[in-house]
């Protein structure tokens, strides 16, 4: 694909963030464009988390702007994020342990019969989630299995499920494989390259090397708050990428 051509589904620019005299974010320029995976890669403190956050609407910027679809936009909470397609996966993944799988992705968005009696469509529940999982090719055998009972790969997918249900157009994970093991983190990666096929904008941080040259279309290094350099992924190496972590010259 032709990263870079047309309107980017997100746009910063000069984005900033100030906790008093601390710059944790610095004027950072970046955009993602939808069908396109960018990581974002460098140290603890480098400002990657606060970038999200900011994306998400969980901080406001002290400085800069935020472009959707074109338009300036301000998150004063997630639900602005997510009202503008913006979903943001963090590691906690945000499930509740005691429900099950349907009702983990119907979460706040329940089907019901009747608006005022708020009676659940719970068969429908359970065949429209059936249906996303094979859709998206996730392989949890029950949609009534509880998450308390499931492994991580099998929440981080329900929580990947719930997003895509909703309607989200940028996906924002935050170190999705960190606690997989092979086989698990091997679906994970194919869903989100099925994500990208779905024409959706993928934004992760990781610090996993072979996945991040595995899956991504561009790398953004950033470095003490700010976006030093960004490489696309085949006209780069992750020797390239580890020196710009450390040394930092771009």
């Amino acid at each position: 694909m032709d990263i870079g051509a047309g309107v980017p589904f997100i746009d910063t620019r000069d984005l900033g963030k100030r906790y008093g005299g601390l710059h944790a974010v610095r004027d950072v320029s970046l955009s993602i464009y939808a069908g396109e995976v960018m990581a974002i890669v460098g140290d603890n403190g480098a400002g990657k988390s606060t970038f999200i956050k900011m994306l998400a609407g969980d901080h406001a910027p002290t400085s800069g702007e935020i472009i959707v679809d074109g338009r300036k936009v301000e998150f004063k909470h997630p639900r602005d994020a997510k009202a503008a397609g913006i979903a943001t996966i963090y590691q906690d993944l945000a499930l509740c342990e005691n429900l099950n799988v349907t009702d983990n992705i119907f979460l706040g968005n329940e089907l019901t019969k009747n608006p005022l009696l708020r009676l659940l469509q719970s068969r429908k529940m359970h065949d429209e989630a059936r249906a996303l999982l094979d859709e998206l090719g996730i392989g949890i055998p029950s949609t009534r299995e509880l998450v308390v009972n499931m492994s991580g790969g099998q929440r981080q997918a329900t929580t990947l499920a719930r997003v895509a249900k909703a309607g989200a157009r940028l996906l924002i994970l935050d170190e999705p494989s960190a606690a997989l093991g092979v086989r698990e983190t091997r679906a994970l990666l194919d869903l989100i390259l099925r994500f990208r096929g779905q024409g959706k904008a993928i934004l992760i941080i990781s610090h996993e090397m072979r996945d991040v040259f595995e899956i991504t279309d561009r790398i953004a290094v950033f470095k003490r708050g700010a976006l030093i350099a960004v490489r696309r992924t085949k006209e780069t190496t992750p020797d390239e990428i580890v020196s710009l972590i450390i040394k930092g010259n771009s």
